[in-house]
């Protein structure tokens, strides 16, 4: 092995690591800005360092994972996220204020399709990043999340914490999976091919 080599190595492991990051950073930069209402590099650079955060938050092991960036359902993605974000935000606030019974809060499991570790991050990130919400625990082996829920009544219950995520985990996967992956999982149906340019094809 050469120097050169030897030289090239820590630079490709920093590349590595940031395509890994990277749609996790993406989601994260178009939140940031959705939130603030200001497209401007300082919102964009502070999203992604977030996106970057709840990523490192859920380690992702250097998977063969195939992704593919499709700009009009990662704006799906984010606008949904946004509004159940505020939607939260304000249940949660209105609980603290308001007078009656304690929320009672609850444990929840939930079984993702994917078996991706990049996306299970990114769903369980984007989950404890609402109001009310926090992933405890991950079942690697079974693909199954934990979360915990602040109020499991106003939520809808245990059925309804389940629809959300897993909705949650269908806009994460059309947003960035492959179309094998998306048929993998049922949520395209394999006789229907992608387009010919759905979006930008990253191997990790």
């Amino acid at each position: 092995m050469t120097d050169t080599d030897e030289a090239e190595r820590p630079w490709r492991r920093r590349a590595r690591r940031l395509t890994r990051l990277s749609p996790t950073m993406a989601v994260g930069a178009v939140i940031w800005v959705l939130l603030w209402g200001d497209l401007s590099w300082a919102n964009v650079l502070s999203g992604m360092a977030l996106g970057a955060l709840v990523a490192v938050a859920f380690p992702l092991p250097p998977f063969g994972t195939a992704a593919t960036l499709r700009p009009g359902r990662l704006l799906r993605l984010a606008g949904r996220f946004v509004s159940d974000l505020v939607l939260a935000s304000f249940q949660v606030a209105w609980s603290a204020v308001t007078p009656g019974p304690t929320p009672e809060g609850g444990l929840v499991s939930v079984q993702l399709r994917t078996r991706s570790e990049l996306f299970i991050a990114t769903t369980a990130g984007l989950s404890s990043m609402v109001p009310g919400t926090l992933v405890i625990d991950h079942d690697q082996p079974s693909a199954t999340l934990r979360l915990h829920v602040l109020d499991l009544d106003r939520s809808g219950g245990d059925d309804a914490v389940r629809e959300s995520t897993l909705a949650l985990e269908a806009r994460v996967l059309r947003a960035f999976a492959s179309h094998d992956e998306l048929v993998r999982v049922g949520l395209v149906d394999p006789f229907d091919r992608p387009a010919p340019t759905p979006g930008k094809e990253v191997q990790r």
